[in-house]
C-alpha cells in the first residue's frame, strides 16, 4: 500500500480526500501546516506528496523548494485554490510533476497520483544511452554530464529519455506527455513545456553552445544529435 502525504490546511478537504483514497488502496498522512509536514517527511518515507500551495505558516512553493532539495526523486502534485496561470507556472518551474486547481476531483486527482506513482518506478533497459558527454542510466533514471551528476525529478527524466531514444527526431507532445506526465495535454495545458524548459536549464546547451533541445513548430520536441 502506498503512502501518500497530503499537505493542505483545509482540514474538511483533507478527510475527504484521505476517505476517497483510502478506500483506492492508499494510505494517507495528512498534514495542516509546513512544519508538520516537514516532521512527517523526517521519520517517513511517502511515495508521493500531494502539496497546497498557500499553507498557514509559509508558502507551499517554498517547501516545494526544500523538497526538491532533499528528495529530488520524491513525486509531487500541488494543489491551488487560487488558480492563478502563475502559480501553476512556479509550481512546475520549481519541479512539481503536476499540478490541479482546487476544487479538484477526487477521481481526478487519483489518476494523476497512479500517473506519476507509475512513472517513479524504474523500468529497467539493457544499456545505458550516450549522446556525445551525456550519458543516461534508465535502471535509475540518473544522468552526468561530462562526468557531473545532473539531479532530475521524476518526469524530467521520463522525458529526457523519450527525447534520447529518438535522437533528432521529432516527438510529438502528446506522445512526451503520455510518457513524461502520465496523461494527455488538455486544452491551454503547458505543464509539459514548462518540464521542457526546466529540463533545458538543468543539462544546459552542447559544447559548443548549440541547444541540446529543440523544438519544431507543431511537431513536438527533438534531442539534437
Amino acid at each position: 500500500m502506498s503512502t501518500l502525504l497530503l499537505i493542505d490546511d483545509d482540514v474538511e478537504l483533507c478527510e475527504l480526500l484521505s476517505s476517497w483514497l483510502s478506500q483506492e488502496g492508499f494510505h494517507v498522512r495528512a498534514c495542516h501546516d509546513g512544519r508538520s509536514a516537514r516532521a512527517a517527511l523526517a521519520s517517513e518515507s511517502p511515495a508521493a506528496v500531494v502539496l497546497d500551495v498557500m499553507l498557514p505558516d509559509g508558502s507551499g512553493l517554498e517547501l516545494l523548494k526544500q523538497l526538491r532539495s532533499d528528495h529530488p526523486d520524491l513525486p509531487v502534485l500541488m494543489l491551488s485554490a487560487r488558480g492563478e496561470p502563475l502559480d501553476r507556472i512556479l509550481g512546475l518551474e520549481l519541479g512539481a510533476d503536476d499540478y490541479l486547481a482546487k476544487p479538484c476531483d477526487p477521481r481526478e486527482l487519483t489518476a494523476r497520483l497512479r500517473a506519476v506513482l507509475r512513472r517513479s518506478v524504474p523500468v529497467a533497459t539493457s544499456s545505458q544511452l550516450e549522446l556525445g558527454d551525456l550519458v543516461f542510466s534508465p535502471v535509475r533514471g540518473s544522468v552526468t554530464i561530462a562526468g557531473l551528476d545532473v539531479v532530475l525529478t521524476v518526469s524530467e527524466s521520463r522525458l529526457l529519455e523519450a527525447l534520447l531514444r529518438q535522437p533528432g527526431e521529432p516527438v510529438d507532445k502528446q506522445e512526451l506527455a503520455q510518457l513524461a506526465l502520465g496523461r494527455k495535454l488538455t486544452l491551454y495545458d503547458r505543464s509539459l513545456d514548462m518540464h521542457v524548459s526546466n529540463l533545458r536549464k538543468k543539462i544546459g546547451p552542447h559544447t559548443d553552445g548549440r541547444p541540446r533541445i529543440l523544438a519544431l513548430r507543431s511537431r513536438g520536441y527533438y534531442y539534437s544529435a
